[in-house]
């Protein structure tokens, strides 16, 4: 199956503590991991107020993720982020370039 390069960008919860939030980053990245996906890049985007109330809540702590997947691996991810009490809204595209793994962009630097 051929794997294509996509970035997931997910809002936490802001009532969530460190290490709930740690956690919750934590188990989207291994799902991304068990499903096959490579080159995975997580972006801590921190607390932000939101431009609108999400499900009452005001603010949220962003998540960015890049990664080369399956199409299938996306749809798992949606799905287990859907069902999710943690996460309050999140979105995913398909992006033009390949995702290059961190090792090698710090050796072209």
């Amino acid at each position: 199956m051929k794997k294509r390069p996509y970035e997931t960008i997910y809002i936490l919860r802001s009532d969530l503590g460190d290490q709930e939030t740690d956690a919750a980053i934590s188990k989207y990245q291994t799902l991304l991991q068990e499903l096959e996906a490579e080159s995975i890049t997580i972006q801590h985007r921190g607390r932000r107020r939101l431009a609108y109330e999400i499900r009452k809540h005001r603010e949220g702590i962003y998540i960015q993720m890049n990664y080369n997947a399956p199409a299938t691996t996306v749809e798992a991810i949606e799905k287990m982020m859907r069902l999710s009490e943690e996460v309050i809204r999140y979105l995913t595209i398909l992006l033009d370039e390949p995702v290059s793994a961190p090792e090698a962009e710090e050796s072209a630097a």
